[in-house]
């Protein structure tokens, strides 16, 4: 079964709707004010004390001081880090020093078999393969055949889509914000609809 994380979440109704769907992971965009889904620390406390303790919180950060994420980390208010800046290797051994044996993940965009295998080489528990930040769009799925390591798909994802995507990829995980949206706020039935597929697979 293909794990799904729906991300961006930011009001009260998107953690009931999770709550109700139960995929595995949810996302909070933290500290990156170019989303509309962002949300501050603080706003993230509170929405994640009405989450369901089955569902795994990450906390989505962009460029962020590594002290930030690690006191997220480590007061648990999330249980991962996804990191989608230019986070590099010197970031990371950092970020464990800070916060150790917590989950860390790294997006990459992908546009060339380049950005595959700098995915495919980095030193973070997960990776996930995306298009960019919350464009809604696929990037080259194509791209993606030569994966040798268990990845995240993101990017252009929806409820329609998700057995096309599982069937040609075959992803531990699948990332999915703008698809389950409606009028840039997440529907709780899209919602429903992305992990059941998911959990079909």
């Amino acid at each position: 079964m293909t794990k799904i994380k729906i991300c961006g979440l930011f009001r009260p109704c998107d953690i009931d709707f999770v709550n109700e769907a139960r995929p595995v992971w949810c996302g909070f965009i933290i500290s990156f004010p170019r989303s509309h889904r962002n949300q501050t620390p603080d706003q993230v406390r509170a929405l994640r004390a009405r989450l369901d303790p089955a569902v795994i919180p990450v906390g989505v950060f962009v460029d962020r001081p590594v002290e930030e994420v690690a006191g997220l980390l480590n007061d648990g208010t999330i249980a991962a880090a996804q990191l989608h800046g230019h986070e590099d290797d010197a970031y990371i051994a950092a970020l464990r020093a800070l916060a150790p044996g917590k989950a860390l993940w790294k997006a990459f965009k992908v546009r060339s078999e380049a950005d595959l295998a700098a995915a495919a080489a980095s030193t973070t528990d997960q990776i996930l393969l995306d298009n960019g930040y919350g464009t809604g769009q696929a990037f080259d799925w194509s791209l993606a055949g030569g994966v040798r390591r268990p990845f995240l798909l993101a990017g252009g994802l929806t409820p329609e889509n998700i057995p096309d995507a599982v069937a040609r990829l075959h992803p531990m995980g699948l990332d999915i914000s703008s698809g389950v949206e409606t009028g840039r706020q997440k529907d709780r039935a899209k919602i429903l609809a992305a992990v059941a597929a998911a959990r079909k697979e």
